[in-house]
């Protein structure tokens, strides 16, 4: 297996819409390309204005082919992405690493 940990950089005044695009439209379209999140967190000091998460995958071709080929080119997602920012971008970064579990934790 294989781990994506995505931080977003949230514009300022941005968050909840962010949140409320996750709960909304993101997490369906998620489940429907196959894209499983392990977890999901925010920051505790809301200045820091990051949300973060982890995706699990079989492997780096499995991961480009659900989410890259599919839920980023999904018709639904292109189009809830564009509604969602007509009052400016809801992400100003986004931080991706790919990381595999050590032997040595269990």
């Amino acid at each position: 297996m294989i781990y994506e940990l995505r931080i977003y950089h949230v514009a300022p005044g941005k968050m909840r819409a962010l949140q409320e695009r996750f709960e909304r439209v993101t997490f369906s379209l998620f489940e429907k390309h196959g894209v499983k999140v392990i977890s999901f967190w925010e920051d505790v000091e809301a200045s820091e204005n990051r949300l973060y998460y982890v995706v699990e995958y079989e492997s780096l071709e499995q991961r480009n082919e659900r989410f890259v080929g599919g839920f980023q080119k999904d018709p639904q997602w292109i189009a809830a992405k564009a509604k969602s920012e007509e009052q400016g971008t809801l992400v100003a970064k986004v931080d991706s690493y790919f990381m595999k579990s050590v032997p040595f934790f269990h």
